[in-house]
């Protein structure tokens, strides 16, 4: 594909919003093999040189493991500049709002630590080839609610609607199966930590599975099992997550209650109701920077802009919780930023639907289609809410993946931590049979 076509590809992606539901032409996709790197972004760096083009990303790491986490990356580096509130107007233009409301709500602790920008995106073979045949296969359907003709890699590489976007994060490059103990902190607006729970944790993406397909997929995407092993009061607590891409089976969920001693479908998991997991400190579609169903919102590409991101968290995510916190948020000391260039979509509350948040904007890299900051806004438009999901490589995938979630109340001065895997190990694991995946097997193991 020739710059002029690119050029014109990406500016009807920005002009038609969600108006435009088709795959892109088998002429428009040999960008992936030219312009674009395989997973989509594009190729080149930037005029400034800020931004390195693309060489392939990372596959391997001499770094020692957490896990099979590389512990740190480009461990030699240091930063090249340090935003903070004194010098932040030179860089507003690369700031998020979110990320300029905290550097001005945390003045004496809070700054952006800017690191040489790494493209360490990378992905199997596989991946790149099922991102091509999903170029020209997969389509929205279901007014953007859902996809088909797609499986095993980016669904929509080469965007035209801000669904497509939230649809590449949803269906990102993932392991198969991996297994890893997380703890959930919440923030007290006096910046103590506290611990909500610890739990042992097993996920599986079937839309991954090797030797699948987009004709024999069953559109689960995501399926998920954990039980609580801290604080004393809700040991043995369990959860299971299925999701799925059809509107009428978005997520199906059960809840095994240790004092009822039975498992209960739970139909709340989802949207803007508390999360509990969290002691209702966030809501479960704020896990992950966006965790469920779309069809509340409708979705709009706002464009693609460069920003700083906090990209290549391997350190803060293998470090202890003392070292990964100061205060009311991460430590900057171990946390890094990069300037990367991303897509800015805005989700806003459908006509005849509800959510506590009826505005959001998601901040998602162009090479990993990850989502690194969200900002949401309260019914009056003014700033309430701001996320952080820091992204960190695994070579063993390989991929780029994401974890925790920040969740910032900015009107309440508390935060709350999803998924935070210091002190916990993170493996990439072979597939479990799909029975393990189930109400009924969270009950008869809780009853041994």
């Amino acid at each position: 594909m020739n710059k002029s076509l690119l050029s014109s590809v990406i500016i009807s992606a920005i002009l038609v919003g969600n108006v435009s539901y088709a795959a892109v032409s088998a002429d428009e996709a040999t960008a992936l093999n030219n312009n674009l790197m395989p997973l989509g972004g594009v190729r080149a760096g930037n005029a400034e040189g800020t931004i390195p083009a693309w060489d392939g990303g990372l596959s391997s790491s001499n770094s020692p493991t957490v896990g099979d986490v590389p512990a740190q990356l480009f461990a030699d580096e240091k930063p090249v500049m340090q935003i903070d509130s004194t010098n932040m107007g030179e860089y507003v233009d690369k700031l998020t709002p979110g990320t300029q409301a905290l550097l001005n709500k945390y003045p004496e602790t809070f700054r952006v630590d800017v690191y040489p920008t790494h493209r360490t995106a990378t992905a199997s073979a596989s991946v790149y080839e099922n991102t091509m045949k999903n170029a020209t296969n997969c389509k929205l359907i279901s007014n953007g609610d859902s996809v088909e003709g797609c499986f095993g890699g980016i669904p929509f590489p080469i965007p035209q609607a801000g669904n497509e976007v939230i649809w590449n994060h949803l269906l990102r490059v993932e392991a198969q199966s991996i297994e890893f103990g997380f703890k959930n902190l919440i923030v007290s607006s006096d910046g103590s930590h506290s611990l909500a729970t610890r739990n042992d944790n097993y996920y599986q993406f079937p839309y991954y599975y090797e030797g699948g397909s987009a004709e024999n997929w069953n559109g689960n995407y995501f399926i998920q099992r954990f039980s609580t092993t801290a604080p004393a009061f809700k040991v043995g607590e369990s959860l299971v997550i299925h999701d799925n891409v059809d509107p009428t089976k978005y997520r199906q969920a059960w809840q095994y209650l240790v004092g009822q001693r039975r498992v209960r479908k739970a139909p709340t998991v989802g949207y803007d109701t508390p999360d509990f997991v969290a002691s209702g400190a966030n809501y479960f579609d704020e896990v992950h920077g966006f965790f469920g169903a779309p069809d509340r919102f409708d979705w709009k590409i706002i464009g693609k802009e460069e920003k700083y991101i906090p990209y290549n968290n391997n350190l803060l995510v293998t470090t202890t919780v003392e070292d990964a916190y100061t205060g009311h948020h991460f430590n900057p000391d171990k946390t890094r930023w990069e300037l990367h260039r991303v897509w800015v979509v805005e989700a806003t509350v459908k006509d005849g639907s509800r959510h506590a948040v009826p505005k959001r904007r998601f901040y998602i890299d162009e090479d990993t289609w990850l989502i690194n900051l969200v900002d949401g806004y309260d019914a009056e438009n003014n700033l309430w809410r701001t996320s952080q999901v820091p992204s960190f490589v695994v070579p063993k995938i390989p991929a780029t993946v994401v974890k925790p979630v920040i969740v910032f109340n900015l009107q309440a001065n508390t935060a709350s931590t999803v998924q935070s895997l210091n002190g916990e190990t993170y493996r990439v694991v072979e597939k479990k049979d799909e029975d393990f995946f189930t109400g009924d097997a969270v009950a008869f193991d809780s009853m041994r």
